[in-house]
């Protein structure tokens, strides 16, 4: 398995491949904020999915 900063950069460089990699690796957390009362939220899901998305494109190295 690819180290994650490699992962990272290739989803920065619109690898769609490394981008699912990434969500997969976030998917149970998630899944866990997705929760409201115990029950699964598919709108809040997608909205997280987004703010991660966001995230790998707005990451820059230091």
């Amino acid at each position: 398995m690819m180290e994650f900063e490699e992962i990272l950069y290739r989803a920065k460089m619109d690898d769609r491949q490394a981008v699912e990699q990434i969500v997969e690796i976030y998917r149970p957390l998630l899944i866990k904020n997705a929760l409201v009362s115990g029950i699964f939220d598919e709108d809040l899901y997608q909205e997280l999915v987004i703010e991660l998305l966001k995230c790998i494109r707005y990451y820059r190295s230091l």
